[in-house]
This record gives C-alpha cells, structure tokens and sequence, in this order.
C-alpha cells in the first residue's frame, strides 16, 4: 500500500516487527532460561577463579608454615591453580547445558593430540615434577645445569628460573636438567678449593711447601678438620707445581680462595722464591 514502509526483501516493516515479537513471545521462557544459565555460568567463572586463588594461596601459605622450599611451594602452587581452574570452567561450561562428560571426552582427545604436539613442553612438565620429588637442589643454592651457573629462584612448572652472579635471570627447561649432570655447590656445607702453585726449579721446595702451609693456616676461615693438602703436583716444563688445597665452609669459599692466591704471592716474594712466567730470549748476532 502507499506509504507503507517495505523492508529490503520486500516484507512490511511492520509485518517484520510483528513476526520478532510473537517469536520472543512464544520462545520468552526458552529465553529466559537460557539467559540465566549465561549469567550462572559467568558467575561461576568469576566466584569460581576467586576461589581457586583462595584455595591455591591457602595451601601456600600452609607449605610455607611448614618451611618447605620456596621453589616447590611455587610449583605445586602454580599445579593446584591450573588444576582447579579446569573443574571450575567445566562446571561453567556444564550450567549452560553442555554435557560435561563429553567435555571431558573432548579435552581428553584435545590433551592426546595437544600432547603429541607438544611432547616437549610435557617432558618439561614431567621432567618438573621428578625436580620436586627429588630435589637435587632447592631455593637459593648455587648449581650448574644445562651449561649455566647461577642460584635458584625458582622451580615452576615447565622451566626453572636462574640468577647468575652478574645478576641476570636465566630461564632453563626442565627437560634439558633432568637430561643432564647437575652440580649443586651448596648442597653441602664446606668446599675444598684447589690451587696448583709453580716454583722455579731452583727454589727449595722443603721451604717452599712450609711457606705456603704457614700462609695458609694464617687466614682463620680456613678449617683444621680436614687438615690441609700440600705436595709436589707436577715437575712441569718451567716449573715444581704444588698442590693447596684447604676446606673452608661454602660461603667463603670464593672469598678465601681470592686471598689466598694473593697472601700466596706476597709471601713467595717476600722469601725470594721465583713463580716462573713465560720468558722469550732474543739473542743479537752483530754482521761484520
């Protein structure tokens, strides 16, 4: 008719707004239902992930009262949030009318084939849990793993986090300090520091090895149990090498060997005694 609006497939505009409303009429409980199921479903994601921090801070708070190490209270930590957080969202996902079980199912075909996908972040997940059940270091200590030194700050859950004495953060795979040697210099109480000390040829070496045990008894962090180590190493090419090697507690160890090697060389030249270096003669032969 004239003057009657026309949407753009040729229905009356008003027939269009007709047909909405009687379809949200007949389909207003459908609606309303599934409109409370949304906000259920929101907010069990949003009470849900408050909870999950709740729980996870809980039982860190509770690891840490038992004094139990800083790096594996992070790990399982970072374990539990990650876990709960999965039951809170198929709990969301099952008030909307999702059949759970076959979320379940769905996220197990997902986990094979995101698994085979990913073998090498599940080795470093697996290789993250035997850390923790073995604890070949904790926080704190100074290792070397995977061609790196430094001390631990942290275990998480795929990687473990470094600081090198330069203060910078190194961050190493799981995997790859399960798959390696790892040497913990902090695991035991005290170090022995070896020095390897050349003497000219002509030195007396009686006087010599007397020297350097005097020098070295002289500095008070170094232990009387066990007792020192001296003696003849090697007869090398330009010098009698001498082995010292004295046990102090592991945080003085770089400290004392520091000073050792300088009280070493002060008293060796305070008593004549020569260390050779490399010497190069040149000989000048005048043409007539």
């Amino acid at each position: 008719m004239a003057g009657e609006s026309v949407t753009s497939i040729g229905v009356p505009l008003s027939d269009g707004l007709s047909q909405v409303n009687s379809w949200l009429t007949d389909n207003s409980d459908i609606l309303l239902q599934y409109g409370v199921n949304i906000i259920a479903a929101i907010l069990i994601l949003f009470f849900g992930n408050i909870l999950v921090k709740v729980v996870a801070g809980s039982i860190s708070k509770v690891l840490h009262r038992k004094e139990m190490d800083p790096a594996v209270v992070e790990f399982i930590h970072g374990l539990v949030r990650y876990l709960l957080f999965v039951i809170v969202l198929i709990a969301a996902l099952g008030r909307i009318g999702v059949q759970t079980a076959s979320v379940v199912a769905v996220i197990g075909a997902a986990g094979l084939a995101v698994g085979l996908a990913l073998q090498g972040s599940l080795s470093n997940f697996a290789a993250g849990i035997l850390i923790v059940a073995f604890r070949p270091f904790k926080s704190g200590d100074y290792v070397e793993v995977a061609g790196v030194a430094g001390s631990v700050e942290s275990i998480q859950i795929f990687q473990t986090v470094l600081k090198t004495p330069d203060n910078k953060m190194v961050v190493v795979p799981n995997s790859a300090i399960i798959g390696g040697a790892i040497t913990n210099y902090s695991r035991h109480a005290t170090r022995r520091i070896d020095l390897v000390i050349g003497v000219s040829y002509s030195a007396d070496l009686q006087k010599t090895k007397q020297i350097l045990r005097e020098t070295v008894e002289r500095d008070e962090r170094v232990l009387k149990d066990p007792d020192i180590t001296i003696g003849v190493h090697a007869l090398a090419d330009s010098s009698v090498n001498f082995v010292v090697r004295p046990w102090v507690k592991t945080a003085d160890y770089w400290a004392v060997y520091f000073d050792l090697l300088m009280n070493i060389k002060e008293a060796l030249d305070a008593n004549d005694i020569e260390i050779p270096f490399p010497q190069m003669s040149v000989h000048l032969n005048k043409a007539d």
